[in-house]
């Protein structure tokens, strides 16, 4: 008899969506573990501003992925990958339903959907590379476009290092980086996946995110940053680059007022979730639910699609 696939459920959409409520109920219904897919949650210190579950908050449900590096060091999509993939392995081992919850597109496609890692980084064309797009901004976009323009057309022109690292990988392998990519991939084997995104109005999103942002300045953000320094990372670590943290640094450095730092992460962070819908909107075979994860409705929709699965991955019926 062949062996079926097993399930794995991932919860995705925009920031302040709601998504932990609804993986946190999916996992109390099958007996599921949670597998953190946010790219700053995997940083230990950085909790207020993540909106990590704090574990009196967990529901005893186990959390995967969660505090795994200290923030001065290099964490990579591919690095998740290869963690979260053991994650989910030992989850199904227990006879349980692996739910990967998250915000950061790209970690779940990496998980998923696999990445090409592409040939190895040429730090003197890099460097060639830097100077023209200091001299010409948008100079390395347009070279993109021209070899590339499948590629270039899924990457901002604003986006530097994305740009900088396809065209790295156009010229160094003399193929559009489109083409490697597709042939590259090591998608992930032996699970049938459902994918559910959350996607409320955005009208009623972004007075939530406002809010949130606002409560974790008045929760400590602040503070939980001098906290941060103090234990000796720099400013630099690639965690303070994050919305909120960004601004709490500049009020600290005595660049912003306490008014403008909650301002414009707000702000940041509203964009942030207009390229998240982007983003997900082209996740192929993503089920949309048209809401907040913490609404009861939302979450019965949700339970029932999860159900599906695990009938279609299972040779005893789901009651």
């Amino acid at each position: 008899m062949d062996a079926l696939p097993r399930p794995l459920v991932a919860v995705v959409g925009p920031t302040g969506t709601g998504k932990s409520d609804l993986a946190l109920r999916i996992a109390e219904r099958f007996h599921g573990e949670v597998v953190n897919c946010d790219s700053t949650q995997v940083y230990r210190y950085f909790d207020i501003g993540t909106g990590k579950l704090p574990p009196s908050e967990q529901r005893g449900i186990p959390h995967h992925l969660i505090d795994v590096v200290n923030p001065d060091e290099l964490f990579t999509a591919g690095e998740y990958a290869r963690l979260g993939r053991k994650a989910l392995g030992e989850i199904s081992a227990r006879g349980r339903l692996p739910i990967v919850a998250g915000g950061t597109g790209f970690y779940v496609r990496a998980l998923i959907d696999g990445l090409f890692e592409g040939p190895a980084r040429d730090e003197e064309l890099r460097a060639r590379l830097t100077r023209r797009e200091i001299r010409h901004p948008g100079s390395l976009h347009r070279i993109l476009s021209r070899l590339d323009s499948a590629s270039a057309r899924k990457i901002h022109i604003n986006d530097v290092p994305k740009v900088m690292r396809a065209l790295e990988i156009c010229l160094l392998a003399r193929r559009p980086v489109s083409e490697l990519y597709q042939r590259g991939r090591d998608a992930l084997r032996g699970y049938r996946v459902l994918k559910l995104g959350l996607l409320p109005e955005r009208d009623a999103l972004y007075p939530v995110a406002d809010a949130r942002c606002a409560a974790m300045f008045e929760g400590g953000l602040v503070e939980e940053v001098r906290h941060i320094l103090s234990l000796g990372f720099p400013a630099t670590c690639k965690p303070f680059e994050a919305h909120g943290y960004k601004q709490a640094l500049q009020l600290i450095q005595g660049e912003l007022s306490p008014r403008d730092a909650i301002f414009y992460a707000q702000r940041n962070i509203r964009q942030y979730a207009k390229r998240q819908f982007t983003w997900f909107r082209r996740e192929p075979e993503l089920e949309w639910i048209k809401g907040f994860g913490r609404d009861p409705a939302i979450q019965e929709k949700a339970m029932e699609r999860v159900a599906a699965l695990l009938q279609a991955t299972s040779r005893v019926p789901i009651h």
